[in-house]
């Protein structure tokens, strides 16, 4: 912060005030929100009737504001940065903060620049602490096992409502809180987030499963493409196809690449192979990994132009699908995490389309 000129943070509930201060708390129309400065002990500015609720959390040294009803928020994060002699310095924001926090610092301290502060955190979280890995790899190991022991359960008729509702129950069985499991079936499998029209499991047809769970707030994302029952010569040769482009963008992924030279490498694989080109269908029609730690999507993308280097500690998805409108999709995902020796799995790629996990 001090290098880049900042006298104060401010991070409104999610991920980061999670990250900077343990406060697990939501957003609503009353303003909790957490003041970071360069030096010193942070602030915590709230509602007065939340503020044993909001301290249950509170894992770092904090002065507790608090505001009642009748009164502004933002006044009194005002008159904590100029008791702090921060008034007139340059106020950064967490980057998802609201417009209405912005613009209430703004009518309450005309004194202050403000700015994106959005550097100062993804620097912080992009990089991943041991501690941080050793739960996503704890995620990991739990969605994993959660898939070995539903994809065995998949009958003939299964909704995807069916099929996600055993894979939650094994995923909290085995100790992971389930975040998601998005499941499509046959040609819903070509479009990446699904398909709003009836879908029931048929012999012959694909079963693109993509599910996650949290274990302390950190995220795994692993997607499984199988056939219930006998696969065509066509449905495996596209699978052939991801599991190479998923391996062509993990040998791209080397300390010091550009993370948009992963996604670089996997679109000319398949366009020699006559996809694309670009965005195009049939082909890849979305980015080929993104980060992930708290959010299952964070900063920063393996996607064209992104210029980041890619360094220890980051995290992403590698899941370079291919989806054919009109038939089917395959999309193979698993996550990540760069060492100083390279890219390592949190979870093992799929041996082939009978074997899954």
């Amino acid at each position: 912060m001090r290098r880049q000129g900042l006298s104060a943070l401010i991070v409104e509930p999610g991920s980061s005030l999670i990250y900077f201060t343990g406060v697990r708390w939501g957003r609503s129309e009353r303003l909790t929100c957490a003041i970071i400065p360069a030096e010193g002990e942070v602030g915590i500015v709230t509602p007065f009737f939340e503020e044993p609720s909001v301290r249950e959390t509170l894992a770092v040294p904090a002065e507790v504001r608090t505001w009642q009803e009748h009164e502004d928020p933002l006044a009194l994060v005002a008159g904590w940065l100029r008791d702090r002699k921060a008034g007139a310095g340059v106020v950064g924001f967490e980057e998802t903060t609201r417009y209405f926090v912005v613009d209430g610092l703004a009518r309450n301290l005309p004194t202050a620049t403000l700015r994106n502060g959005s550097a100062i955190v993804r620097g912080c979280r992009m990089i991943k602490s041991p501690a941080e890995l050793a739960l996503m790899q704890h995620a990991s190991d739990i969605t994993m096992a959660a898939y070995r022991l539903t994809i065995p359960k998949v009958e003939a008729g299964m909704r995807p409502i069916d099929i996600a509702r055993i894979m939650n129950t094994a995923t909290a069985a085995l100790g992971g809180d389930p975040e998601f499991s998005l499941v499509l079936l046959g040609e819903a499998a070509a479009y990446p987030h699904g398909s709003g029209k009836p879908q029931v499991v048929k012999p012959g047809e694909v079963v693109l499963m993509d599910c996650g769970c949290t274990v302390q707030g950190y995220q795994s994302d692993i997607s499984r493409t199988f056939v219930f029952g006998e696969a065509t010569a066509r449905q495996r040769t596209v699978w052939s196809q991801v599991q190479k482009g998923q391996q062509i963008a993990i040998e791209a992924a080397q300390v010091g690449a550009a993370a948009g030279s992963v996604d670089d490498a996997v679109r000319r694989y398949y366009v020699s192979l006559g996809y694309g080109p670009d965005y195009k269908l049939p082909g890849l029609s979305h980015r080929t990994g993104h980060g992930i730690g708290l959010d299952g999507h964070e900063p920063v993308n393996l996607v064209r132009g992104e210029a980041t280097k890619l360094a220890p500690g980051m995290c992403f998805s590698d899941e370079p699908g291919i989806y054919i409108p009109g038939e089917f999709g395959v999309r193979l995902e698993d996550c990540f995490h760069m060492t100083e020796a390279g890219p390592k799995w949190f979870s093992q790629p799929s041996r082939s389309i009978e074997e899954p996990v």
